[in-house]
């Protein structure tokens, strides 16, 4: 495990040249880190607005603005991509257009999307094809983590690989963990959604029946949080849940796509996964409520309170 250094330490990474692809809300924080510490960007996003939105925030990094995954990668030392899906990540790599068109050997890609073990495999294998370093990567810390630069990272890919990115991703974690080989950082984040979604659901029931007692939350709060029961969610989301506020954090809508990607994994290996895929339909019914980009924590919508319809 390598533990991220302080700011002054950061200042004395070498410059790099380094592409973003993805500016959403991970990407964004990703790339003003890596601009802080002293890299030259080249920043790539399918809706050019965000690209405009993101320079607007940030007027005093000088960036290049790139016309394809290709022509990102095309002079840079590293690529970084926090995109969508599979197919967004294949044709952002992988296409006529993708990155490893015109990606140097030796040259450093690093991926934080969330996508399957299979198509990080793919993907490392054409890596290695070209001679190019090559890291899956997805995060856990959320929209705050990344703003913050505190988030965790778990990593697969060859240890020459992990050893090139580090430096980089330094720059924007706590906390970076070598899980293993090629395509294990996709299936640990499977492992960590999946704890994810059966705490919120424990965490919802357990609110709504301190509601239907009448308790005083805050007092049930500082009884339970500080033994067994604790979490980062019932830390973080007990008092927005009693609040009904939900209009922030990791949606809805990217929960389901994980843990569809947790449920084909263990349908590959044989798994059966009967809570998640109970948490998974439950989901499913708050998305039919309207509220696919609301934070997962909006999963107590589907238990009414006690009287009401």
């Amino acid at each position: 495990m390598t533990q991220s250094p302080s700011p002054t330490e950061h200042a004395g990474t070498e410059p790099r040249r380094i592409s973003i692809i993805g500016l959403g809300v991970m990407g964004g924080p990703i790339a003003r880190h890596l601009g802080n510490a002293g890299h030259a960007l080249t920043l790539y996003n399918r809706s050019p607005g965000r690209i405009d939105k993101w320079r607007a925030l940030h007027p005093q990094f000088a960036v290049a603005v790139a016309e394809s995954p290709a022509d990102a990668a095309r002079e840079a030392d590293v690529v970084i991509t926090c995109v969508g899906n599979d197919d967004d990540l294949a044709d952002c790599v992988l296409s006529p257009r993708g990155v490893f068109a015109t990606l140097r050997e030796g040259g450093v890609f690093i991926d934080h999307t969330t996508v399957s073990a299979r198509i990080a495999r793919q993907i490392a294998v054409e890596a290695r094809d070209k001679q190019v370093h090559c890291v899956d990567a997805p995060m856990t810390g959320a929209q705050a983590g990344a703003e913050a630069g505190t988030l965790t990272l778990m990593c697969g890919g060859r240890a020459d690989a992990i050893a090139a990115a580090t430096p980089i991703m330094q720059a924007y974690s706590r906390r970076i963990v070598h899980v293993g080989k090629a395509g294990t950082g996709q299936a640990t984040k499977m492992v960590n959604q999946i704890c994810i979604a059966g705490i919120i659901g424990g965490l919802a029931e357990a609110l709504r029946l301190a509601q239907a007692e009448h308790l005083d939350l805050t007092r049930v709060f500082e009884a339970i949080s500080g033994g067994a029961a604790q979490s980062w969610q019932m830390d973080n989301r007990w008092q927005t849940m009693s609040e009904d506020s939900f209009d922030f954090g990791f949606a809805v809508d990217w929960m389901r796509k994980d843990l569809g990607l947790a449920l084909e994994e263990g349908r590959g290996l044989g798994l059966s996964l009967p809570t998640t895929a109970l948490i998974d339909q439950f989901f499913a019914d708050v998305q039919a409520m309207g509220a696919g980009r609301q934070d997962t924590s909006a999963l107590v919508r589907r238990l009414p309170r006690k009287g009401s319809s």
